[in-house]
């Protein structure tokens, strides 16, 4: 997928004028946001259920190396083939390579962001290995070459006349005809067809549970079940956040992703499944390939300050309640995520150069993290990324950056319990000062402190201290004191 993360205040200017994603934006979050709060009504304390997702996402990441290992383990004992990706380099060179090696000439896909994170898509393609999205929005955004608009409704934006042209332009259907169930039914006539026939199927996965080796999906359509269950290959890719120590916590994440994505008490069809098809089994793939991938993400990990954005389930519910996304929609964002997750998640993974406008895109308002059921508070990271940028950091690094205020503080307090120290520090920063500021350079400071101090007016301070010049006093006391 092409990025397109600078372009984010002309997409969104555009987007204000767009009838079609107005309908959308006035209509769906409403909608969807409601019905979430009727499904979580469904928990004794929806409150405490809510929490509870928060504390075992966390748990999760605080021992996630030990958890990655135990699920590599099982999965491994399950019968499946899991492969470690550093980056999305790495996994796309093996499903191609995967792909070729069993002579496949087409993959099925079901919805997955990481794999549009990856660009497997365009990879196969660019490797005459066609790819069909399965998922139906999914299809139409494809066909339309466009970014998810959002991640319940990918194409839900898009009225019905202009899926009806590019179902007749792409030969899916003859009849002209704008109703939505004969327009449905053209694309799943169309994608059976590529079911029946398909080789390899790939999907993202919702949870990997450590305890059992299991992968989780969680959908409405049915067809990651189709892609998981019918073709002779089946690849999995999940990021290495996506780890649930055990079954009874992955059910509770279940119930509140559900709840949280379309406001159902659990999705039309959920998936668990541990290892390829057994013998005395009718479905399932002969082999199963689950891809671990990093892409950034064990840098976010080392950061104690960003580390807590992995718990992101990609329920997509702060989407729905962000004052921002309910007017601009998910375009502007230029990638894979949107809303209050996408501003997390595309500056911590692409860098914050070129990712200016996703950070200060917020009105600070909190309701995303109110409502988060994975517990992350996305107003403190966005902070954190601001103060990164005001530091003219272009990058997040592990290891925080040389210079704080906080590291600043901390000098502070050394320097003034020490008398010594005090008297040298000061007469130094005295000295510094008041000769940048004859030069007319009162913001200028050395090395790291050019950027602290650019943002800060100090005064001139006098050339001598109090000190000094009550010893000069004492030692030449002026007329009048001698005469009284």
């Amino acid at each position: 997928m092409e990025i397109k993360t600078r372009q984010f205040k002309a997409v969104a200017r555009q987007e204000l004028n767009n009838p079609n994603s107005r309908i959308f934006l006035d209509l769906l979050p409403v909608v969807l946001s409601s019905l979430r709060q009727l499904a979580m009504a469904s928990f004794p304390d929806p409150e405490a259920a809510q929490r509870l997702g928060g504390i075992i996402r966390a748990e999760a990441l605080s021992r996630l190396p030990e958890l990655l290992e135990q699920f590599e383990k099982n999965a491994l004992k399950a019968g499946a083939k899991v492969f470690w990706a550093g980056d999305a380099h790495a996994a796309n060179a093996y499903i191609l390579e995967l792909a070729r090696n069993n002579q496949v000439d087409f993959v099925t896909k079901g919805k997955s962001m990481v794999t549009e994170e990856m660009g497997i898509n365009e990879v196969l393609e660019k490797n005459g290995i066609e790819v069909y999205e399965t998922d139906l929005g999914e299809f139409i955004a494809q066909l339309l070459k466009r970014p998810p608009f959002h991640i319940v409704g990918p194409a839900a934006n898009v009225p019905p006349p202009e899926i009806r042209d590019i179902f007749i332009e792409k030969g899916i259907m003859e009849n002209p005809t704008v109703d939505p169930r004969e327009l449905g039914y053209a694309a799943r006539l169309y994608l059976r067809d590529r079911f029946s026939r398909m080789k390899m199927g790939i999907t993202g996965i919702n949870f990997a549970v450590a305890e059992t080796g299991t992968i989780i999906n969680v959908e409405n359509e049915g067809n990651i079940r189709f892609n998981k269950s019918s073709p002779k290959i089946q690849v999995s890719v999940m990021t290495l956040e996506k780890v649930i120590p055990n079954l009874k916590d992955a059910m509770h994440m279940l119930r509140l992703v559900s709840r949280n994505c379309t406001g159902q008490h659990i999705g039309a069809y959920a998936s668990m499944d541990t290892g390829p098809r057994k013998k005395d089994e009718m479905d399932g793939p002969d082999e199963l390939h689950i891809i671990i991938l990093d892409n950034g993400r064990t840098r976010l990990y080392q950061n104690v300050k960003t580390r807590q954005a992995l718990q992101c389930i990609r329920c997509g519910g702060c989407l729905n309640i962000c004052p921002v996304f309910g007017i601009i929609g998910g375009f502007p964002y230029g990638w894979v995520y949107s809303g209050p997750m996408g501003q997390l998640l595309t500056p911590l993974l692409l860098g914050l150069s070129g990712c200016h406008d996703h950070i200060w895109a917020c009105t600070g308002c909190g309701a995303c993290k109110a409502n988060c059921p994975a517990g992350i508070d996305h107003p403190r990271v966005l902070h954190y990324l601001r103060e990164m940028e005001v530091q003219g950091e272009k990058s997040l690094d592990a290891v925080p950056p040389p210079f704080t205020e906080d590291m600043a503080y901390k000098a502070f307090s050394v320097i003034a319990s020490n008398p010594t120290l005090w008297k040298l520090t000061s007469k130094i920063i005295r000295t510094v000062l008041n000769r940048n500021a004859q030069d007319g350079k009162l913001s200028k400071g050395p090395g790291p402190l050019e950027t602290w101090l650019a943002g800060r007016d100090f005064p001139q301070m006098g050339d001598k201290t109090f000190h000094e010049r009550w010893k000069e006093i004492e030692n030449n006391p002026p007329k009048a004191v001698l005469e009284n």
